[in-house]
């Protein structure tokens, strides 16, 4: 679980394109001795000033600070990917779930869960206002290797050797290990210079967006009560915190042995469970408006790519720029596309197109279920009847609707809206 939440804060850190004022010629060094924290404190002043590499130092300690929380939330509580093992018996293959590293879990409760998770998304639109002054600030470029970077998963508030993203991202088996030596170098396979970005006001923005769709996912869980969902499934996640069914993950044997039915019965649960009622109708309507806040970002990202005129280390190009990842190219055509398919969000996230339902040949508007919603059955959202409410007369969302996107990025697409944010 802590693996994966290393591997998204290592995509946001690789995925910018990246000289700055006192502030930022200490950054790199902070990141590599994780003493981030310490510098972000004597930044404000500066920041304040209009200093963008200032505010982008302040933006990275918020990043870093969100993603840490949550981990060392997690570890408290011993999460583990929830076991698969159920689906490997079908599969003809053995998935178990990744073991805790944590021998003393610490009791969760609900309402734990939910403050863990509500400070996560605070932290992160923290980081993105400093984020979006950095973009706005004086121009910078601070030269970083992200995964040199460190982070204290555990909350032990120690930050190893062992705790560099490069080596968190290897141990996991989540990338491959950078191979640096002579012979390598011999071969034409030194990879060093990859490693460097150039974080620069461009990718200030895109920090802002990022952060912002990080939080989305959470603000959309926590507009909602997804009590009886924790109680019924989420020991999965948490085996030793206990929950009320974290005594009975091994059960009797029904069909094929106690674990696999044990896994299929909780899974029942779970999708018996997934209907949950609006707690709070205001952070709901508010996805609104952070859907809103990501394309806006995105622009104006852009805008500040393609107004740039040097060509150092950017991992997300203008045109006229150089691009880091091998055979991928940024043409005038793919930027195009993109703010294409920007146009088309917008339109979506204010209800003027319609998202496709199989069932109905009415279109579903999402601007009204995320404005009136009362509760979310996700099962009765599917089948039809509680999308009823949420049907408009309009045009629909289809294949021609990002005809450009189609056209220009292919299968490569969901590469590119990655790599864009």
């Amino acid at each position: 679980m802590r693996n994966w939440i290393a591997a998204g804060l290592a995509f946001g850190l690789m995925s910018a394109t990246a000289l700055a004022g006192e502030s930022g010629d200490q950054l790199a060094q902070a990141l590599y001795e994780g003493t981030v924290a310490d510098l972000a404190a004597g930044s404000v002043a500066a920041c304040d000033a209009g200093e963008g590499d200032a505010c982008f130092v302040l933006g990275i300690s918020g990043v870093i600070d969100a993603f840490e929380t949550l981990s060392a939330g997690l570890y408290r509580h011993g999460a583990v990917v929830p076991d698969s093992s159920a689906f490997g018996v079908m599969m003809g293959m053995g998935v178990e779930a990744e073991p805790s590293s944590n021998p003393d879990a610490e009791p969760l409760t609900y309402e734990m869960l939910r403050d863990l998770l509500d400070a996560f998304t605070a932290k992160l639109d923290n980081a993105a206002v400093y984020m979006t002054l950095a973009g706005e600030g004086t121009d910078f470029v601070i030269p970083i290797e992200p995964l040199k970077v460190r982070i204290d998963l555990n909350g032990d508030g120690e930050r190893t050797d062992d705790e560099t993203l490069g080596n968190i991202l290897v141990n996991s088996g989540i990338a491959p290990e950078f191979d640096v030596s002579d012979k390598a170098k011999s071969k034409g396979r030194d990879d060093t210079a990859t490693r460097l970005i150039g974080f620069d006001n461009a990718d200030a923005f895109w920090f802002a967006g990022y952060s912002n769709i990080t939080a989305l996912p959470f603000d959309l869980l926590l507009a909602h009560d997804f009590t009886d969902f924790y109680n019924s499934f989420l020991h999965r996640v948490f085996p030793k915190a206990g929950l009320p069914m974290g005594d009975y993950i091994r059960g009797g044997s029904v069909f094929i042995d106690a674990e696999s039915d044990g896994y299929f019965a909780d899974l029942i649960a779970a999708i018996h469970t997934a209907s949950f009622p609006v707690a709070d109708s205001a952070r709901l309507a508010g996805v609104l408006d952070r859907a809103s806040s990501i394309t806006s970002l995105s622009r104006r990202n852009w805008e500040t790519i393609l107004a740039e005129t040097d060509d150092n280390n950017e991992l997300v190009p203008s045109p006229a720029q150089t691009s880091l990842v091998p055979n991928r190219e940024v043409t005038p055509e793919i930027v195009d596309a993109w703010h294409a398919s920007l146009d088309q969000l917008d339109k979506i996230i204010a209800g003027e197109l319609l998202l496709p339902h199989w069932r109905f040949s009415k279109g579903f508007n999402l601007k009204t279920y995320l404005e009136t919603a009362e509760r979310s059955d996700l099962v009765l959202l599917f089948t039809g009847h509680d999308a009823l409410p949420y049907l408009s007369d309009g045009p629909i969302a289809d294949a021609e609707s990002f005809r450009e996107m189609n056209e220009v990025m292919g299968d490569d697409w969901p590469f590119f809206a990655l790599w864009f944010n």
